[in-house]
């Protein structure tokens, strides 16, 4: 017969075994979320940086006139 030393590594060996399916899903998911993270954070910046580089290089907007701030007969008399 088997001394209990020598089922004892084996009853490690068979709990580990057991449980690898646990902790392997347990760490893909962290992996899932650092990575999710980082995506996130990288799109982020990319974001900013489309942004300004929108803002800094968007050519100047011509001065445009409002057809409310004069009126007509305003421009008529003054013209006349």
């Amino acid at each position: 017969m088997s001394s209990p030393r020598t089922l004892h590594p084996v009853a490690v060996l068979v709990s580990r075994v057991r449980q690898w399916p646990l902790t392997s899903q347990q760490q893909a998911c962290r992996n899932a979320m650092v990575a999710a993270t980082e995506c996130a954070r990288r799109r982020g910046e990319r974001e900013d940086v489309a942004d300004f580089l929108a803002a800094r290089y968007a050519p100047a907007a011509a001065p445009t006139v409002q057809a409310d701030a004069v009126s007509a007969p305003e421009v008529r008399a003054a013209r006349g």
